[in-house]
Order: structure tokens, then sequence, then C-alpha cells
């Protein structure tokens, strides 16, 4: 193959420059891949034809400083021995204890309060078992929830102080749930009470709530000891009892500050069961076996569900899945408020196996709300149920009337038998006015009086009370001309006593008035010598007047 003279030359350059890299790259491996100088190469002779052409120079790889080249043999590759590092060795926990136990952060309370809360528990391993027992259920959501909010572990024990983890518990200040919100503290955290629910006892939103409660307080205090003190005292109390320990030169630590006895003892107990839970052995106490693992898991239900079937598909009792669902209050699971009901972990499986083999139907109740204000009786009606079974169902006291706007669990008709709507299962709620029963009752006109005055007199309506008489409204009256006016009835007292006395009250006299009236002569003459017995009496010398004083003092002191 023919070559022009001038690719021959550049044929000759690249050669050469190829060849000077060898060489630099068989000095590297002789010198044991230390730093070799490289040649400089030089630029080839340019072609004839390129004598005008623009010379471009090599790029300079040479180092930046004077290259070190070994001279000599390599010395032998010896050996040394090398420090090793100790390794951490992460265990994960034995069980739900362990892990808890880990994530301890707060700081210890040590007084006679907790010593002498400590005992107080340790001599009831009974009630300890009970409430340990009952934990099981809830305690793995509430430690992954407290760990991911990066929280102290020992917030997972408070459901042991607050309700000893029953969630059904109500306080006498109507606090309720397992971490037993009060009914305007749930509201402000969003948890839902109605005619069909109750979101403070429901695990997953009472939870939430309740972290989401102390994150505040413990921003707002800066101490977690603080925090729970106001979480049961209340922020503002526990805020004022700092501000009145700042003006008096005091320390305002959780011990510094004046409280009520019960949250003076609320930290030791929380710090007692920490120590117990810590250290079972030394208060000679056993936990039970709850397994680092979830113990529920979540279903989607799409449609208004009875309880009763819920369970019977997911093969558990209908208490079991009451205990995981306990904020609802009805045979029935509306899906537009409850979308997710909580069940065993295997059970789940199991459900929704049987759920999509089941043909029947999914609901027999939903709710119906009343039109307008209308007897118990007349909405019985309307419902298709009997009276006694109505207000059973929904908790209806006697002698009340239901309001226009009420939410009422009624049985699935032909003319009730839809899913609940989302704004009546959020807001379903129970209004209630008294059942005014009208008795006839014949009344005397004043002087003056026309029929519109007397009716105004006894606040009936004018017009019904021309209706009663069959007179003008404005019809002019008699002085003591006699008028029938339907009146509302007294309600009637249990005890007869209380009876006797609203007789003497409605007759126009006082008991003893009314019973005067009644005497007989028999009665004349006993009322007569009693009156001459007491003035006998009285006559008398009070010998035993100081120990008739000293009787009750006894008898209170005992009391007490």
């Amino acid at each position: 193959m023919y070559l022009s003279p001038r690719l021959l030359v550049a044929e000759q350059a690249l050669s050469q420059r190829i060849g000077a890299v060898l060489l630099a790259l068989g000095a590297l491996v002789l010198t044991g891949c230390a730093t070799t100088t490289l040649p400089e190469l030089a630029p080839a002779p340019p072609a004839a034809d390129q004598a005008q052409a623009p010379q471009v120079a090599p790029p300079d790889i040479r180092p930046a400083s004077a290259p070190v080249i070994v001279q000599g043999p390599l010395s032998d590759i010896g050996v040394a021995p090398a420090a090793r590092a100790p390794v951490a060795m992460l265990a994960a926990p034995t069980d739900l204890w362990d892990r808890i136990r880990r994530g301890f952060a707060m700081t210890d309370l040590d007084n006679d309060l907790v010593r002498d809360r400590e005992q107080w528990y340790a001599t009831r391993p009974d009630y300890i078992q009970r409430m340990t027992e009952r934990s099981s259920r809830y305690l793995f959501h509430i430690v992954e929830e407290i760990e991911r909010r990066n929280m102290p572990m020992e917030l997972a024990l408070l459901p042991f102080i607050e309700s000893a983890f029953n969630p059904q518990a109500v306080s006498s200040a109507r606090a309720a749930g397992m971490w037993q919100f009060m009914p305007a503290t749930g509201q402000s955290f969003d948890l839902k009470q109605n005619m069909f629910r109750d979101d403070r006892r429901d695990v997953l939103a009472s939870t939430r709530a309740a972290l989401d409660y102390l994150q505040q307080l413990h921003n707002r205090f800066g101490d977690w000891h603080l925090a729970l003190a106001a979480y049961n005292w209340g922020q503002g109390s526990v805020n004022r009892a700092i501000t009145r320990n700042q003006r008096e030169g005091l320390p305002t630590g959780y011990t510094d500050l004046t409280m009520p006895l019960e949250t003076r003892m609320y930290v030791p107990k929380l710090q007692a069961v920490k120590n117990i839970i810590a250290r079972p052995e030394a208060f000679n106490t056993a936990l039970p076996m709850i397994g680092n693992h979830p113990f529920f898991d979540t279903v989607v239900i799409e449609r208004d569900m009875d309880v009763a079937l819920i369970a019977r598909l997911s093969e558990i009792s209908e208490s079991d899945f009451r205990a995981l669902n306990p904020s609802i209050n009805q045979p029935i699971v509306m899906a537009a408020g409850t979308p997710n009901i909580l069940l065993p972990w295997d059970s789940a499986t199991v459900f929704q196996r049987n759920l999509q083999a089941h043909g029947g139907r999914l609901a027999s109740w939903t709710a119906w709300v009343v039109p307008s204000t209308m007897t118990v009786a007349q909405a019985a009606e309307k419902a298709g149920l009997s009276e006694v079974e109505l207000r059973r169902l929904n908790n209806i006291p006697p002698r009340m009337k239901l309001r226009a706007g009420s939410s009422l669990l009624v049985p699935r008709t032909g003319q009730h038998n839809r899913d609940v709507a989302e704004h009546v299962a959020d807001n379903g709620h129970l209004s209630l006015q008294p059942e005014v029963i009208l008795k006839r009752v014949s009344v005397k006109a004043r002087k003056g009086e026309n029929l519109t005055k007397l009716a105004n007199r006894y606040g009936v309506s004018p017009v019904s009370a021309a209706g009663w008489n069959k007179l003008a409204v404005n019809a002019a009256l008699k002085p003591g001309q006699r008028i029938t006016l339907m009146l509302p009835r007294k309600p009637s007292l249990a005890s007869s006593g209380s009876t006797k006395r609203n007789v003497a009250k409605d007759s126009g006299k006082s008991r003893p008035q009314a019973a005067a009236r009644g005497k007989t002569k028999s009665g004349s003459k006993a009322a007569a010598k009693s009156r001459a017995g007491a003035k006998t009496a009285a006559n008398k010398k009070p010998v035993n007047r100081v120990s008739a004083k000293k009787a009750p003092t006894r008898v209170a002191a005992n009391g007490k």
C-alpha cells in the first residue's frame, strides 16, 4: 500500500513516542513502583506541506516536585503485628421488656415516696400480673411510636399509672381510655366523642394524642418530670406553681413545687413501676413474657359491618375484638368513621380470607337522623321496633323526647338500608328534652283579669286556654271564676315522705298545717297530753345534757 511522505513522517514520530512511554513503564516496574521521571518527548518534525501549521505543545506530565528514584534492590517484605480494634456486639432484645429497659432515658427520682410506691406494688403481685398481661395487647405499638419519636421509654409505662392499661377505664372526673383524656382535652387533640364512638379509648388515636400532648408539654417546660406533672394536673396549674416559686426566689423543679397529693405521687408511681420493670427480681416479681413483635394488625374495611360478624369471620370472640377496638360503642362498625380495625396478627389474614368467601349481608344496623322533635314512641314506630328496645339501644332515659337532628341506632330495613354517611358517623349525637306531661287543673280568676292575663300568669298559651274553655281569647272573667288549664305535671319523687311534702305544698299549706287540718278529737287530746309532758320535762333539771353532746362527737370520730 502506498503512503505519502507526510504520513510516513507522522508514523515515525508516533513510533518514537510509543517507545519512550514503554521505556518509562519498564523503569517503574524495575524500581518497585517508585517515582520515575518520564523522558521528555521531542516533537516530530513537521511535514513539508505542514511547515506553516501552528505547533501544539504536548501536555506536561512531569511532577511538580523533584522525583525520588530508588537505587539498588528492594528490601524483603516483613510481617508486623496490628492492634485489633474492639467490636461492639449488637444483640437483639430478648423480649419487649428488654427493649423497654434499653430505652430508659429520664432522670431517676429517688425519695421516700418512690420507696413507698415500690412497696405498694411489690406487695400486690396479682395486681401487677393483671396489669402486665393486659398491656401485652398494646405495649408493642406504644414502644414503636415512642422509639419513632425518640422519646424516653418511661412514657410507655404511663398507662400503668393512668388506667392499669384498661382502655375502658373511666374516672370520676370523666377522663377515659388508657391515657385518661378529659373530654375537652381529647377534643383539642382531635379525638372524636359522639354517639357511635369515643376515640379517647381508641388504641392508635389515643396513643398518638397522648404522645403529641407529652411532647408539647416537654417543649413548654423543658423537663420530663414537670411535663408529667402538667399531664396530670394541667399545664396552667404547673405554670402558676412555677411562677409562684420564682416570685419567692425558690427552685422550680418537680419536687420543689407545691401541688396536690395526687400530682405529688404521680412521678413517684411511674418511677416505682420503672424500677420494678428494670429489676423485677429485686422485688420478687415475675413479669409475663411479651414478645418483641406486633400483637395486632390493622385491617381496612370499606363497608359498614356488624361487630358480631367481624368477630365470627376473624374466628375470635367478640370480647377479644372489643379489647382491641374499645372505641366502638355500638354493635356496628361504621366504615365512614372507623375505616381501620385492629385484629390479632394471625386473625387478620383469616378475616380477609373469610370475608371474600362471605356472601351474606354485612350489617344489620344503621343510623337514622330524627327529622323533627318527637317522642320516643313515635320514633320507635318510624324505626320499626318497640319503644323499650329503642331506649335500650340508644340509652334514652324515661320522660325525655328526642330533638330534631338526634342520631339513633336502628335496624336496617327497606327504608333505612344505607351505610352511615361520614358526617353522621363523625358527629352523631343524642339531643333530648323533657317530655312534658299535662294534667287538667281548675284555677280561679283574679279581679280585673281576662283570659289572656290569666293564661300568661300560668305560662300557657291564651289560644290554648280559650280552646280548653270554649271562650274568646280576650274574654272578661269574673273574680273567682273557675277556668280549666292543662298544666305540666310535676315529677313524682321516689320517697313517700317527699310525695307527702309535695302534696302538702300543692294544697297551699305547709306540712304542719296540713297535718293539723286532718286531726281528729282523739288526736287533739293526744297532742295536748304531749304538750303537757313536754312542759313537765322542761321544768326538770337537765342532768344528761353534757353526755348528750359528747355522744355525736364520739360517733363522728369513729366514722372518720
